[in-house]
């Protein structure tokens, strides 16, 4: 890898990520820019950046790739004010979790190696203390390349991405956008709908007080930055409309079905969900990418994650993934647990049921 000297231009919990990951992995120089000194002078004062401003662009002249890190509606400013600056073989990517319309913007600048970049992870908690170097660990990084930039340019970030322990996936832009429209705006625009409604039908407090298990779980995202989403939504708005528009005929039919009292037509779209939503986990998807995971029983005593973690080790299987079900509907608590391959299912699963764990696939 050519790559020796990374930039990176905003440094909350993604561009923070980002410096610590690079830094533990790869132990390149890191430089940074930001409008805030604080998050900067910590991590120059840990050791992370070797060089930090909040003023001088100037920072990036020698780098070999910068990202960009900021809000959505920034990125094409601060690109537009790099050009000039940046080396010849520079990388110029994004971490930004709309691409379509900064593509069309960047990609027709000949002055840069514009490569648009979409890291699948982030957090509800924000900014360079909620930053950590494993948050890319196992994520899908989306690459979205314009069509001059050399491919030896791209093979080296798919490089970098995997040396950060992520896994990149090349995706037209605009289809990228329609995708994470349904499977992370969408979803954030739904927590923050029904904590609102939650919040105005809340007269007594009841609601707040017994609200736990699963609303807590499936509205915790509605914690997440109330800049960076209002940035999302418009920036990606075409591409939310559509997607809203499909969710508010399946609420339709559901309150139809419950209207009416079609109990197996309420049931069929439960099992419906269900076997999906079961597919992620059991890696019976559809996409180039399968994981392969299944889930344990465990009884709330000290040492029960330990001792499913040295049973698995001491055998040679490495886990990718491993999450507690925090959801208190079961009475034992569910760990999902996931692997690198099928056998390494099989073979985990009756490792783990012959020292008298219960799984289920």
């Amino acid at each position: 890898m050519t790559i020796k000297k990374a930039g990176i231009l905003g440094f909350g919990l993604i561009g923070g990520s980002i410096a610590l990951a690079i830094k533990k992995r790869c132990n390149l120089e890191i430089v940074a820019f930001s409008r805030s000194e604080a998050p900067l002078l910590k991590a120059f004062g840990e050791g992370i950046l070797s060089e930090y401003s909040v003023s001088d662009l100037g920072i990036f002249r020698d780098c070999d790739i910068v990202f960009l890190c900021t809000p959505v509606d920034r990125i094409c400013g601060y690109a537009e004010k790099l050009a000039p600056i940046l080396k010849k073989d520079c990388i110029l990517t994004d971490a930004g979790s709309t691409k379509g319309e900064i593509f069309a913007v960047l990609s027709e600048n000949r002055e840069l190696n514009y490569i648009g970049g979409h890291p699948m992870a982030g957090s509800e908690k924000t900014g360079y203390n909620a930053a950590k170097d494993s948050l890319y660990e196992n994520a899908f990084y989306v690459l979205t390349p314009s069509a001059h930039t050399e491919s030896r340019l791209v093979e080296e970030y798919k490089e970098l991405v995997e040396k950060i322990g992520a896994i990149p996936i090349i995706l037209d832009p605009y289809r990228h956008d329609y995708i994470v429209a349904a499977i992370s705006h969408i979803p954030h625009i739904v927590a923050v709908s029904l904590v609102n409604t939650v919040r105005s039908l809340d007269n007594d407090g009841y609601m707040h007080t017994l609200a736990a298990g699963g609303f807590r779980d499936i509205t915790r995202i509605a914690s997440s930055g109330a800049e960076m989403w209002s940035g999302i939504c418009c920036e990606n708005k075409d591409e939310i409309l559509k997607v809203l528009d499909s969710f508010s005929q399946t609420i339709g039919d559901f309150k139809q079905k419950i209207e009416s009292g079609d109990q197996s037509g309420i049931a069929q779209l439960f099992s419906e969900a269900k076997a999906y939503r079961d597919s992620f986990e059991s890696g019976k998807g559809r996409g180039p990418h399968k994981s392969y995971s299944f889930k344990a029983d465990i009884s709330d005593r000290p040492g029960a994650i330990a001792e499913i973690a040295k049973l698995l080790g001491d055998n040679g299987i490495n886990i990718k993934n491993m999450n507690i079900m925090n959801n208190r509907d079961y009475s034992d608590g569910v760990m999902t647990i996931s692997l690198e391959s099928d056998s390494d299912v099989k073979k985990a699963c009756g490792l783990l049921e012959s020292h008298g764990f219960c799984i289920t696939l």
